[in-house]
């Protein structure tokens, strides 16, 4: 069949119609481009200003958060292989509107933590170039990098693959230059001083920022349709990932700690200060990093919550043409231009830190479902196509995520906890509207049969 033939062919429906082609490498990648985002440009400032000296230890505490969750996530993921990450992990433990439930949370989150990062792009760019800090010129920013996303995406998985591989390589390098020559530069004056821990209200809400600075597993792990040999292949690369990135994460906030001492809470963008306190030209080369990271974090986030969506609409929770893929790239252009559409107005109206703390609360909801998921699969023995990651000593690696999600969750602000609710509220209002109209439907059907 010629090209001048295929955009003619009806739209693919359902799972089929994906294409495995994500190896372990291209997923491990995805998923540490996706957590290396925006969040960790911006942290360590957010976090000095709430925590002072005692900062790393939000970070350490937050990666002790996410271990428990990630090897939830590997485990579940090896049982449940099909499209829709948590969506798919949750409704085979619990059932369907459960996983709805699980499904709607992550798209909050997605729609939230793409929509921070975009504003955050914006800030770094009006470093360089103050014309972008506000008005028509941010906006035009923003909508004109959703729309080159869009287009990358919309063209094929694998030239979306390889473009998150290569954003990965392109932000990782400076990073991991400025953790280890940082500390090497910086040496023992780390700044680091554990008595100054305050309050738990803000330490709390630190660790649901840590919390979104770790988040992505989550999303990459969405098209595991489109992963060969998920069994194996999810498992291995979400805790390598998760490794790497706890890594990175520490050092880099202990480096900017060192560079800037107390400056570091005032900084708009406190690696680029940092690697320009060490060395001047290393300012503008941060910056750049910056904004590629971001880019390599607006890429993946769209790339596999556009998968959610079809995964969602393939099974009737929205409406179908969602469900559909693309003929000849074989990939849900609904999906895409969806979520970059009201991922794009949210970045114009919001700022980073609003949309972050948001996307934190909805993550810990989502990260505590996939936990209890992990432990069900587990009790029912759940099983896909390979041999399944077995979680050790039953229920307690699932019990130990639930509860410390759990109380974080307690530092989250009747705000925040308002524009959860209202956005979930909405979509199970669709989800409610589409089951009124598919029992019609099959009662219609019943009758004429």
């Amino acid at each position: 069949m010629t090209d001048a033939v295929r955009p003619t062919s009806p739209p693919l429906q359902g799972e089929a119609a994906l294409v495995r082609a994500l190896g372990p490498f291209q997923l491990g990648a995805s998923i540490v481009n996706i957590i290396v985002g925006a969040g960790i440009f911006v942290m360590p400032a957010l976090l000095a200003a709430r925590l002072g000296a005692a900062a790393p230890l939000a970070f350490v505490a937050g990666a002790l958060a996410i271990v428990p969750t990630a090897l939830c996530f590997a485990a579940v993921g090896s049982r449940a292989t099909a499209t829709g990450g948590p969506y798919t992990y949750v409704g085979a433990g619990f059932g369907p509107f459960a996983g709805f439930l699980a499904g709607a949370l992550m798209w909050i989150c997605n729609v939230a933590s793409s929509a921070g990062v975009a504003a955050a792009l914006a800030g770094q760019a009006a470093q360089a170039w103050p014309a972008f800090a506000q008005g028509a010129p941010r906006a035009a920013l923003i909508v004109a990098a959703y729309a080159a996303l869009f287009a990358l995406n919309a063209f094929g998985v694998r030239l979306g693959a390889r473009a998150i591989v290569l954003l990965a390589t392109l932000k990782l390098t400076p990073l991991f230059l400025l953790a280890g020559l940082g500390l090497w530069l910086v040496g023992a004056d780390l700044g680091f001083d554990a008595r100054a821990l305050p309050s738990w209200g803000a330490f709390g809400s630190a660790l649901v920022l840590t919390v979104f600075a770790y988040s992505g597993m989550e999303t990459a792990l969405v098209p595991s349709g489109e992963v060969r040999d998920p069994s194996r292949h999810v498992p291995r690369a979400t805790l390598a990932a998760i490794a790497l990135v706890v890594l990175l994460y520490v050092a880099l906030q202990a480096v900017a700690q060192g560079a800037l001492g107390p400056a570091l809470a005032g900084s708009r963008a406190p690696l680029a200060d940092a690697a320009g306190a060490l060395w001047s030209p290393a300012r503008a080369a941060l910056l750049a990093a910056a904004g590629v990271s971001m880019l390599g974090f607006l890429m993946g986030n769209l790339f596999s919550s556009s998968r959610l969506l079809f995964a969602l609409g393939r099974d009737g929770y929205l409406p179908r043409a969602f469900g559909r893929v693309d003929p000849r790239h074989r990939v849900p252009r609904l999906g895409l231009f969806a979520h970059a559409a009201i991922a794009a107005a949210l970045a114009v109206a919001g700022s980073f830190e609003a949309l972050a703390l948001i996307s934190g609360g909805a993550i810990c909801l989502v990260f505590a479902a996939v936990a209890l998921a992990a432990w069900r699969a587990q009790a029912l023995d759940l099983r896909g196509p390979g041999a399944p990651l077995i979680l050790p000593g039953g229920a307690t690696v699932p019990a130990l995520a639930v509860l410390t999600m759990g109380a974080i969750l307690t530092t989250l602000s009747a705000k925040e906890w308002a524009a959860i609710a209202t956005s979930l509220a909405a979509l199970v209002l669709v989800y409610a509207v589409l089951s009124v109209l598919r029992g019609r439907t099959a009662r219609g059907q019943a009758r004429r049969a």
